[in-house]
């Protein structure tokens, strides 16, 4: 695949000290109009190509699917197939931002993922995704990249505001368990849930440990959305791995081992370039 050449995935986006800080507060940060539309409209075509190519959750009868496959169609590695996804991976600007969020001076990528909720799509349980990564630090971020317009009916992503901090729930994989314990601890400790509309061209970042949901898929489109995840670059595998954090580490940052820096391939330094 050729490298990503689109312009507007690389110039800059300089965040103001409000929107740093203010994601540190909260642990996440919805920003506006980060991407162009028309960038976003180019790319999506070749990235629901691939998705519809590469998912196995269709394979899988309704009625025998676990909780992940009810929630949505889930591709990982996506840029190593889609040179749409390829472009997004690659994004200068997209980095850039990690950055200026995490406050380090270079980041990697950790992973991609599409995640296409179908119509009809379950809900997306309360969860914090830093409970699967094999990871020593907290300096993580996920980018939240819908690829259409994405009112409330489609379920975009919700936030509850400064979890990150709450140290309850850290040992829940994503459940119906979760789902529950989850609500009532955070209605009980009174933490704000944000849940807001996504224009084409919006985006969110939300920190590893910040818990978060999404709603069912009411409309009768697709709620097409690719994810990147990014670390800061000094991050090293923690040096005990439990068995759910094992896969992640073995398909994400293959051959490198417990304490170890995911320098190979896989991970490669997307800011500065």
């Amino acid at each position: 695949m050729r490298p990503t050449v689109d312009a507007t995935l690389h110039t800059p986006h300089e965040l103001d000290p409000t929107t740093v800080a203010a994601f540190e507060r909260d642990g996440f940060a919805k920003l506006s109009g980060v991407l162009e539309r028309g960038t976003l409209e180019r790319v999506e075509p070749d990235i629901t190509d691939k998705v519809q190519q590469l998912n196995t959750t269709d394979e899988v009868p309704q009625e025998r699917r676990d909780i992940l496959q009810k929630a949505f169609l889930q591709v990982g590695n996506l840029w190593r197939h889609s040179q749409g996804a390829r472009d997004l991976v690659f994004s200068h600007r997209l980095a850039h931002i990690a950055a200026q969020l995490l406050g380090v001076d270079s980041v990697r990528l950790f992973a991609d993922q599409a995640l296409y909720k179908e119509p009809s799509g379950d809900i997306t349980p309360w969860h914090a995704d830093q409970y699967y990564w094999p990871l020593d630090s907290d300096r993580v971020c996920t980018v939240w990249i819908p690829l259409q317009d994405t009112p409330l009916d489609m379920g975009p992503l919700a936030f509850a505001r400064s979890s990150h901090r709450f140290e309850f729930g850290r040992d829940l994989p994503i459940s119906e368990e979760s789902e529950r314990r989850l609500q009532d601890a955070l209605a009980r400790e009174r933490f704000e849930t944000v849940q807001e509309p996504f224009d084409l061209g919006d985006v969110s970042y939300h920190l590893g440990w910040t818990f978060h949901r999404a709603g069912r898929n009411e409309a009768a489109t697709p709620r097409r959305v690719m994810t990147l995840i990014y670390l800061d670059a000094a991050t090293r595998v923690s040096r005990r791995v439990n068995e759910q954090q094992r896969p992640q580490l073995d398909i994400l940052m293959p051959g490198t081992e417990p304490g170890g820096l995911p320098d190979g391939p896989a991970n490669p330094v997307l800011y500065p370039l």
